[in-house]
């Protein structure tokens, strides 16, 4: 196994940024088998741009493309890519790169529908490559100290989950806020996040049932003054109700339209206490601020484990999981966020829509497997499925 894993970096705008800023981490912190040797973008001034930051670190600098089939043509030496593109073009490019014998990395959600994202994890199974769904949330010191304690049973056995989000947006993000290039509104943008912890603290989710709506379908260029409006096609609020394949029950709320008073609530109850994101625990006997939760998880690590989830005390999230990667195809370590549990997080968060489109409550396996896609039957059409 070569001692360096070669990179070919695509879609060079957005969370790209943050892609190079924890590639940098790993380089400062003496984690260096990797070069990025290409960056790719439409926009090339872009990929210019994402170069340079990637040579001021490594010091020799990436070659520039504005194709990303004449990148793999021309880049022979390629391990590996990381994609961070419009929803849409998940599958297109992911498909050629895993064809084309190059390890993929790409960025939550996995794919635009179900049906797109079964066709990347398809490919990737046939290529023999590896495919990890770039989900850094549950990376973070919080998280593992959560599931570390719930895990030791400080709550006692889990019993709800509130994950309640309300406040205002009317600015306008870009192609985000259009239904045919992103597949849906913030419970799929960053709900596929929310998805994705849901599974890893407290298991998978059976069913559920939502209710999907836009109150507010005009954005703002102009976020200052509200001027400049574009027409929105996503939704702005999801409510729902979770059942858990354990028997856990959930409440999951989120919504950009509520002006005034805006709230986050985040809890997992337990049958003695409960788990809080930013407070920390709190039960019957005891109260444990977030920071001291986090210390006493580091306390609890042995030293392989500590170095597998925060190597040499990195704890930039998207330089964890890019490690991972890294680590992964040169056979160190395995994927924790693969293909499979990006499509399980997918396919929850289209049961949100599905379920609000049929007006009933939704099976996720129905979902994963593509029983039910009446949301994303034409997004699907679109996307050549």
């Amino acid at each position: 196994m070569a001692d360096e894993v070669v990179l070919g970096l695509i879609g060079c705008g957005g969370m790209m940024g943050a892609h190079a800023r924890g590639l940098k981490a790993l380089w400062d912190a003496g984690l260096r088998g990797f070069r990025v040797a290409a960056t790719c973008d439409v926009a090339l001034d872009r990929a210019e741009k994402l170069a340079a930051e990637v040579a001021a670190f490594q010091v020799t600098k990436p070659t520039v493309y504005a194709d990303f089939e004449k990148m793999l043509d021309a880049e022979k030496g390629l391990d590996a890519v990381d994609l961070s593109l419009v929803h849409r073009d998940h599958h297109k490019i992911a498909i050629p790169c895993l064809q084309a014998g190059k390890h993929v990395t790409i960025e939550k959600p996995l794919a635009i529908t179900c049906r797109a994202a079964q066709a990347i994890v398809a490919a990737a199974k046939k290529a023999g490559r590896l495919l990890q769904t770039a989900e850094n949330y549950r990376r973070s010191p919080e998280n593992r100290a959560i599931r570390w304690a719930n895990a030791q049973g400080r709550i006692g056995a889990n019993r709800q989950v509130y994950w309640v989000d309300a406040g205002e947006r009317l600015w306008y993000w870009n192609w985000r806020d259009h239904r045919d290039l992103a597949g849906g509104g913030w419970s799929m943008d960053g709900g596929v996040h929310f998805a994705d912890l849901f599974r890893y603290h407290v298991g998978d989710v059976k069913s559920l049932y939502a209710l999907s709506r836009t109150y507010f379908p005009t954005r703002y260029r102009d976020r200052e003054k509200l001027t400049d409006p574009v027409a929105a096609t996503v939704e702005d609020t999801t409510l729902a109700v979770l059942e858990f394949a354990n028997g856990v029950s959930g409440v999951w709320t989120s919504t950009m339209a509520a002006p005034g008073r805006g709230f986050n609530q985040r809890v997992l109850y337990g049958a003695h206490g409960s788990l809080s994101w930013g407070a920390g625990l709190k039960t019957r006997t005891e109260e444990v601020a977030m920071a001291d939760l986090i210390e006493q998880h580091k306390a609890a690590l042995g030293e392989a484990e500590r170095e597998k989830l925060f190597p040499r005390g990195v704890t930039d999230t998207v330089a964890t999981e890019l490690w991972e990667f890294l680590q992964a195809i040169q056979g160190k370590a395995t994927i924790e966020t693969d293909g499979v549990e990006g499509l399980k997080a997918l396919a929850i968060c289209m049961a949100l829509y599905e379920s609000s489109v049929l007006g009933q409550p939704i099976a996720i396996a129905d979902v994963e497997s593509c029983k039910v896609e009446t949301y994303q039957a034409d997004l699907n059409e679109a996307a050549g499925f």
